[in-house]
């Protein structure tokens, strides 16, 4: 009976010294000019009063108050969306690649770009982020893991009607990624990374209207990791995810840009830029219902029926009667996405300065659901 009323006390303090810390955190935070490329996601450390923006070509550390604590810069590919694991390091997309993103990349890099193309997951030891302009090959901070599956698709050429094209499932490459627990498990203790395709987001393909969502189990990656060599990358990865599903939600340009796991209400948030098909509703927010079991399904792929494992959109939002699919308009969100408890959020609004340089300023919302006003300012 002690053990019990323990745990219980223990939980108690636990969830009142949360709310504390997401009370206490300030209602915006500006992340300073960090020159050409825009933010891409965001992650905040709440115990240790710590901001981490992705810039593309760069990752920044900053205090809550948005003074510069340190920054890893030199890359010469995009570095995507952030989450936090368990162990305190930051996991990043990062890919190399040669499309239209790659090559604006490119242009404003002065012509820097790698030799390959390549996708991974970049794990950042951000104690050791201490200073500004630290080197991401030659500092000892960051580690990275190739995906394979993600490579394998994008290379693949499929047929769509009567035309071979190239990308299996439109796949450009990865962005969004979220630490959260099996989708549709009610054992909720261990979590798992879950990486979105970018998609890319052709009006006259057919095949690009599902997200497509990895999961893998990072415990075992400690054989997989490699320090980052952008003139030589290496391919030291997984074979293949634990999982890998499907969610229709319509069309997008570059498919999911920020995937949020948030914890009072166990679903994944997805930001997106929206689509352009007119067929379709084309929101800019999707939220998947977490605690849903993925399902059975069958899907056309490469001109044939393949099964796969889809999951469900929660039954909120603006339902679109012609196709189903449920979600909602909201401007931000595809920069930056982060869940702080209580149903808060940090949500990236972007901008270029008047000097081109890009910056962000991150605003604490509150989660509505509402279908005209899914989140609402805090003030």
């Amino acid at each position: 009976m002690k053990k019990i009323i323990l745990s219980l006390l223990l939980i108690a303090s636990f969830i009142q010294r949360s709310q504390s810390q997401t009370t206490n955190l300030p209602d915006s935070i500006y992340s300073g000019k960090q020159g050409g490329l825009h933010v891409q996601g965001v992650v905040v450390d709440q115990i240790k009063g710590y901001v981490y923006f992705s810039f593309t070509d760069r990752l920044i550390k900053t205090d809550l108050s948005g003074k510069l604590i340190g920054s890893v810069t030199g890359f010469v590919g995009h570095l995507g969306d952030l989450d936090f694991a368990d162990d305190g390091k930051i996991y990043g997309s990062l890919e190399y690649k040669n499309d239209a993103i790659g090559k604006g990349i490119k242009k404003e890099l002065g012509g820097q770009m790698a030799n390959e193309e390549g996708f991974y997951i970049a794990i950042f030891d951000v104690s050791r982020i201490v200073r500004p302009n630290m080197n991401a090959e030659k500092e000892d901070l960051l580690r990275t893991v190739y995906l394979k599956e993600a490579m394998n698709d994008y290379t693949a050429k499929v047929k769509v009607g009567d035309q071979e094209i190239p990308h299996r499932f439109a796949c450009s490459g990865i962005d969004g990624l979220a630490f959260a627990p099996a989708i549709g498990s009610t054992k909720a203790a261990k979590k798992f990374l879950y990486v979105a395709y970018g998609i890319y987001g052709d009006t006259v393909r057919t095949d690009n209207e599902h997200q497509v969502i990895l999961q893998y189990d990072v415990s075992d990656w400690g054989k997989y990791v490699q320090p980052l060599s952008q003139e030589n990358l290496h391919h030291s990865g997984p074979e293949k995810p634990l999982e890998k599903y499907f969610v229709k939600t319509g069309n997008t340009r570059y498919g999911i840009q920020n995937l949020a796991y948030d914890p009072s209400t166990g679903n994944l948030f997805a930001a997106v830029y929206h689509g352009t098909k007119t067929q379709l509703p084309n929101y800019d927010l999707f939220v998947i219902n977490g605690k849903r079991k993925p399902k059975d399904d069958l899907m056309s792929s490469d001109g044939q029926e393949i099964k796969v494992k889809t999951l469900s959109l929660l039954e909120a939002g603006v339902k679109d009667v012609k196709s189903g699919i449920r979600g909602w308009f909201f401007p931000w969100g595809a920069t930056g996405l982060c869940p702080l408890g209580d149903g808060l959020f940090y949500i990236s609004h972007q901008e270029k300065a008047k000097d081109g340089q890009q910056q962000s300023t991150i605003h604490k919302y509150k989660w509505t659901g509402d279908n005209q006003n899914p989140f609402v300012l805090v003030k």
